[in-house]
């Protein structure tokens, strides 16, 4: 088999279980192996270490299937990760009554860029690695033996494949897909945009989140910032709020929005859908002495490197502060920052800044993050990537 050997000083990263090889630790390329393609990871000393797939384009050179030397990467051993996957999460899926979950988290699943989610009876496959593309066959097959009545539907159009050397693609793999994807999570229920969506078509790494919102919105006014197909809206309805303003750029999201709103027969007269973007309204609400009562921030990630994390700093804040100046006094503002660069201390930092620069005397109450079918593997703290906090303005 074709194999890449570690520098000796780059094995314990290795020997962590960490599944990434990035170009630096590399310190040969044996047999020339194909884009994708099964390797074998070694040390200076021809120590096998495990078992990866082989990335020339990237600057991640490797990623790693297996730990275990006796494992061969195919359709068993993804049907066996795919399994050990659906036992993880099976309480998780049984408490909130779940039909829309996050089945597959990747690297977090030891299946390193394989995003699976699954939305009722259609699973939705996102294949963003070299690896991965090159297994398609066998990812595929081992979903359809433990999923045999199951349509799925492919996502694999993140522009990340690119830095992989493979070419965005989409459509549908397998089976029907239904004329309309609805799903259910702690009795809410929504459509999902498989094939126009963002991403797999549906947010799921907020849904405790939602139901948290849920406990602070009685009687209360509540703005939700890229609302996106409205979900935190729809939590907001059934806990009591007096009226919900729902705002994104994409007028595709709000219609849905709109149609989850009446999908759940709550009263829309209640809801304003407004097209516009975030940074320009809430200025304008702050000219125009507009207040509410709960502010649910959660825009889309601002740092992809590190070299935009110092600008998406900037932004939070910007954004945080006009929010804060938009709470009646007692109000709660839900921020969020998807961007798995920014740690959760340092948004806290911008949180507080922005509080300063606000003349807002500001409480954190609560610490959010992603939700439990998103795990995260010890051996990769990278997974971690969805934080956010409760915070109450004066």
């Amino acid at each position: 088999m074709p194999a890449i050997i570690i520098r000796n000083e780059r094995v314990k990263a290795v020997t962590r279980k960490h599944p990434w090889i990035f170009s630096k630790g590399v310190k040969k390329v044996v047999d020339n192996p194909k884009l994708g393609e099964t390797i074998d990871i070694k040390d200076e000393d021809g120590n096998w270490l495990a078992t990866g797939s082989y990335s020339p384009h990237s600057q991640i050179r490797a990623r790693i299937w297996s730990f275990n030397e006796g494992d061969t990467i195919d359709h068993d051993f993804f049907v066996a990760r795919i399994e050990r996957a659906k036992a993880i999460r099976a309480d998780i899926i049984e408490k909130g009554q779940l039909t829309g979950y996050r089945l597959l988290a990747a690297e977090n699943d030891g299946l390193p860029g394989v995003t699976v989610d699954v939305f009722d009876t259609t699973i939705v496959i996102q294949l963003v690695s070299a690896g991965a593309e090159f297994q398609r066959d066998n990812i595929i097959s081992a979903l359809k033996q433990v999923f045999p009545d199951f349509t799925i539907y492919e996502r694999s159009d993140a522009d990340v494949r690119g830095k992989e050397g493979i070419k965005k693609t989409r459509g549908l793999i397998h089976g029907e897909l239904p004329e309309d994807v609805i799903i259910s999570e702690n009795g809410i229920k929504a459509y999902v945009d498989v094939e126009q969506g963002h991403k797999t078509g549906f947010y799921l790494d907020q849904r405790d989140n939602r139901a948290l919102l849920e406990t602070y919105v009685k009687d209360k006014s509540v703005l939700n910032c890229f609302s996106y197909t409205g979900t935190f809206g729809l939590y907001a309805l059934r806990g009591g709020a007096t009226s919900v303003t729902q705002v994104d750029l994409s007028a595709e999201a709000l219609a849905i929005a709109e149609r989850n709103v009446e999908l759940n027969g709550f009263d829309n007269s209640n809801v304003e859908y407004v097209r516009h973007d975030v940074f320009k309204l809430l200025r304008k609400y702050k000219e125009d002495g507009k207040r509410f009562d709960v502010i649910v921030m959660d825009p889309p990630k601002f740092a992809e490197s590190k070299a935009q994390l110092n600008g998406a700093c900037r932004g939070y804040k910007d954004i945080n502060r006009i929010a804060m100046e938009l709470l009646n006094p007692g109000g709660h503002l839900l921020t969020f920052s998807c961007s798995g660069l920014m740690e959760t201390n340092l948004f806290q930092k911008v949180v507080a800044d922005a509080a300063l620069d606000a003349n807002r005397d500001v409480f954190f109450k609560e610490k959010l993050n992603q939700a439990h079918d998103h795990i995260i593997a010890s051996t990769y703290p990278e997974g971690f990537y969805l934080k956010g906090f409760v915070c109450q303005v004066f």
